[in-house]
């Protein structure tokens, strides 16, 4: 539901990257949260290759997504993603024992997971083929399968972290689905979990959105 004109909450991302980094840009976080409780938003496309100056003094790394809602201006996918979270109850429980739990696995996702896929996507995307990714990929597999391992244990037979989907879900879904079994074992329990995120209406219509706003490489941005 972006773009329309009347909508309170802008939400800034590329208006182009290379096919192999769409539907992974984390401006994806922030529409699959608001999708989920159904608040309307617009966006802003900024460049990913000539970003503007000004826009560091918004986002201090010149990143995307960063968020504006009346006089709240907020950077880091998770922080937006929380602040999103704590305005329905459909992403953040009430009850204070499942909200912190909520909230934990939220962080543990961007601080105990999210690190070592990003390793993985270093080694086999960003420096594939070069000496030391190639050397160092054996050690890196194996560290992260053993927390692969451990997240499937705490996940266990439930079909979501808290029991019930969650913005800690949202998360942590976005952050294993950067992950394939061609790289590395995975245990079936978290291909099911990745699997049954992704086929949620709102991230569906999310992704569709992002999809949706990428320049066509033909209309001369480079490849």
């Amino acid at each position: 539901m972006p773009q329309r004109e009347d909508a309170v909450i802008e939400v800034t991302g590329f208006a182009w990257v290379p096919p192999f980094a769409r539907r992974h840009v984390r401006d994806l976080r922030i529409r699959w949260a608001l999708e989920e409780v159904g608040l309307d938003y617009k966006t802003r496309l900024i460049s990913a290759v000539e970003r503007p100056q000004s826009y560091f003094g918004e986002q201090p790394y010149g990143q995307v997504p960063y968020y504006v809602e009346g006089d709240i201006r907020l950077f880091e996918s998770g922080a937006i993603v929380l602040h999103i979270a704590e305005k329905d109850e459909r992403l953040l429980p009430h009850d204070p024992g499942a909200r912190a739990r909520a909230v934990t696995w939220l962080i543990s996702a961007l601080n105990s997971v999210e690190p070592y896929v990003m390793d993985m996507v270093t080694i086999d995307v960003f420096c594939a083929g070069q000496e030391w990714a190639t050397l160092r990929r054996p050690d890196q597999v194996k560290l992260m399968e053993r927390r692969l391992g451990h997240l499937s244990t705490a996940l266990g037979d439930k079909d979501w972290l808290e029991g019930r989907f969650t913005v800690a879900d949202l998360i942590m879904v976005d952050v294993l689905r950067n992950l394939s079994p061609d790289q590395l074992s995975i245990p079936q329990s978290l291909q099911d979990y990745v699997a049954r995120g992704k086929a949620r209406p709102a991230f569906q219509a999310a992704l569709a959105a992002q999809l949706a706003d990428f320049i066509p490489d033909e209309e001369g941005v480079p490849a």
